[in-house]
């Protein structure tokens, strides 16, 4: 005979009790986040987090080139490699001319950004619209290190092609 157990749904379910523990548990997790950051000033950790992110990912652009030349033969091993440092030169250039401004700055009828910001003018430690808690230049160089492994990845698909 089995004893009826109100709280437990069926089967390997885990129950209504640990399923209203998670609820309870993301509702304050998320109210937490949400309601921790203030707009406008700027967080030394959420910036600290931000910068060492770019970091990591800049890095991760001569590990792109060196996995790239070791799959390419002896004689294309340079030349794939200055694929990807090609491009943190070249794309790191645009991004700091145009490429911000484009993307994150004040829009054209909600289209494309305008280039106020051409050469990062107006660009500088106060918080932007987009990182409330975090440095206009450093989120511009978060950006900046992805808009950079982007054609570097790209690369990699045309390596030994004619």
């Amino acid at each position: 005979m089995s004893v009826k157990q109100p709280w437990v749904r069926g089967r390997g379910s885990g129950g209504i009790l640990k399923e209203g523990a998670l609820l309870i548990l993301f509702v304050l997790l998320f109210y937490g986040a949400a309601s921790g950051a203030q707009a406008g000033k700027v967080d030394s950790g959420d910036t600290a987090w931000i910068l060492i992110s770019a970091a990591l990912v800049m890095l991760m652009t001569p590990g792109l080139a060196l996995f790239y030349g070791g799959m390419v033969r002896r004689k294309n091993v340079l030349g794939t490699i200055m694929h990807s440092f090609i491009a943190i030169a070249i794309i790191s250039i645009q991004w700091i001319l145009i490429g911000y401004s484009l993307s994150f700055g004040p829009d054209v009828k909600g289209v494309i950004g305008s280039l106020d910001w051409f050469g990062l003018s107006g660009v500088g430690l106060e918080p932007g619209k987009y990182a409330p808690t975090v440095p206009q230049l450093a989120f511009m160089i978060y950006q900046a290190m992805f808009a950079v492994i982007t054609p570097a990845l790209i690369s990699g698909a045309f390596a030994e092609r004619r």
